[in-house]
C-alpha cells in the first residue's frame, strides 16, 4: 500500500503546484492512518493558501474528489487536509 500512498501524493503535488505562486514552499506528505485511511497533507505558503481552496471552497473539494476516485479501486479511503 505503500504505493497507493506515494502516488496519491504525486497526483496530489501534480494538481497542486501549478496552482501556486511559491512552488518552492509546497510540500505534500502522505501516510496511512491506524483506521487505515490514507491522509494526504497540503503544505502552502500562507499566501497560497487561498489558491488551494478556492472560492467556498471549489478547488480544495474537487482535489478530494480526484483523490478519492484515484483510490476507489483500491477501496481505501482517502483524506485530503490543508494544513495551516
Amino acid at each position: 500500500m505503500a504505493d497507493l500512498t506515494e502516488d496519491l501524493a504525486g497526483l496530489v503535488d501534480s494538481i497542486v503546484r501549478p496552482l501556486v505562486d511559491e512552488p518552492n514552499a509546497l510540500e505534500v506528505t502522505a501516510a496511512e492512518a491506524e483506521d487505515g485511511a490514507v491522509v494526504v497533507e497540503i503544505r502552502v505558503a500562507a499566501e497560497d493558501a487561498g489558491k488551494v481552496i478556492g472560492r467556498q471552497g471549489r478547488v480544495i473539494k474537487a482535489i478530494r474528489t480526484l483523490a478519492r476516485a484515484a483510490a476507489s479501486r483500491s477501496g481505501k479511503l482517502v483524506d485530503v487536509e490543508l494544513i495551516d
